[in-house]
């Protein structure tokens, strides 16, 4: 193993001892990173082109379309991926508006925000399938909330739905969906929910879609889920370092600029103003997820998608094969079967819920790796 992790001038700043902690620590990377097939992260990227700019401050402080007297970032390469994205997701071509996230939590958050701006009497509605964080959202915000039931695949309940809402219907709806749920990846249909609000005539609502993991790629798959702008949705969020890959989270929230405005307020100390939930913000991750869509493009997104999805299949198929009880969503890169023993949860870091686990084939996964979790599991 090679001991010198840092250079010799920097060496001297740390004792032996410490030194080693470093090597131990990036040999442990090295080695989890090999085997995790159970949380949604990329890690098929390379971004040594960018790695000059990691000696420098980069800040993105403030909105990213207004310019800031701090000037150390990657504003313009910020605005290009936001752009990207709402365009992607079909926004109102002359009303959109976004910023680079530190990961998807952030990005509910901030729609949340917006919802109890244009509505603080409203009723937030999400199924017992959402991300855990969206609770602790709701809590900080203060915001009256209603848990909705499931199906059993983990879509929501429309049903369910319907009739609370019904019974509710003098307050302003808020809707929290789940565009690939944490476990089975599930995704709720706006199409389903705009026509469960017109049956009931609400006219005051506001739907924000959580696509943390399977927002990035659904609008590259046919047929395509409804989940965007163009089929109801007033914003979205989604984690970069899930579909695309970041060696650090982040994400990306797309809004109505028109429903931003309605917050924005300018602050002199910064020279630009503060419509973002935080006020610094990582300058660098926006550089990774413009390089990345830079250097694919629309067509290699796709071939990434489409790969995840073949390999989901794959594993699916061969579970099956082997007499476990294995099943996924449609359309969906999450491979759901019963939780294995707790070696093997270890071993590829499985998440277990219910008695069921998942393998999430993100683009870095292969039918090699899976073919190893499958003689692990033979082993048993």
């Amino acid at each position: 193993m090679n001991t010198t992790l840092l250079s010799s001038s920097e060496n001297a700043i740390l004792s032996p001892t410490e030194n080693q902690m470093l090597v131990e620590l990036l040999e442990t990377v090295k080695v989890n990173t090999a085997y995790f097939m159970g949380y949604p992260v990329s890690k098929d990227f390379n971004y040594e082109a960018l790695m000059p700019f990691l000696q420098y401050p980069m800040n993105n402080l403030g909105d990213p379309f207004v310019p800031s007297t701090y000037a150390v970032g990657s504003r313009e390469m910020e605005k290009e991926v936001v752009q990207f994205f709402a365009e992607l997701f079909r926004a109102p071509a002359d009303d959109w508006w976004g910023y680079v996230t530190n990961g998807g939590s952030e990005g509910n958050l901030y729609g949340l925000y917006l919802a109890r701006e244009l509505h603080p009497k409203g009723m937030v509605y999400y199924s017992e399938a959402t991300h855990y964080s969206v609770q602790k959202n709701l809590h900080l915000l203060n915001m009256p909330n209603i848990v909705i039931s499931t199906q059993a695949n983990g879509e929501i309940d429309y049903e369910d739905l319907e009739n609370t809402i019904r019974m509710n219907r003098h307050m302003p709806v808020i809707i929290m969906a789940n565009i690939g749920t944490t476990m089975t990846e599930a995704r709720d249909d706006i199409g389903k929910i705009k026509l469960i609000l017109k049956k009931l005539a609400i006219k005051h609502y506001y739907i924000h879609a959580d696509g943390a993991l399977s927002g990035s790629y659904s609008a590259l798959i046919e047929p395509r889920p409804a989940f965007d702008f163009a089929d109801g949705a007033d914003s979205i969020a989604i984690s970069g370092h899930k579909f695309i890959g970041s060696p650090m989270p982040c994400g990306v929230v797309i809004a109505k600029k028109s429903n931003r405005d309605r917050i924005a307020r300018s602050v002199a100390y910064i020279g630009s103003m503060d419509t973002t939930i935080s006020g610094s913000r990582n300058g660098h991750s926006p550089l990774f997820l413009w390089y990345t869509i830079k250097k694919l493009g629309i067509e290699g997104l796709k071939a990434r998608a489409q790969h995840c999805l073949e390999t989901a299949a794959y594993a699916e198929l061969k579970l099956n094969e082997m007499g476990i009880e294995a099943w996924r969503n449609n359309n969906a890169i999450t491979v759901n079967f019963p939780e294995p023993e707790l070696r093997i949860r270890q071993k590829w870091q499985l998440a277990a819920e219910g008695g069921w686990s998942h393998i999430i084939c993100m683009p870095n996964v292969t039918q090699s790796q899976i073919d190893e979790l499958l003689a692990d599991l033979s082993d048993v």
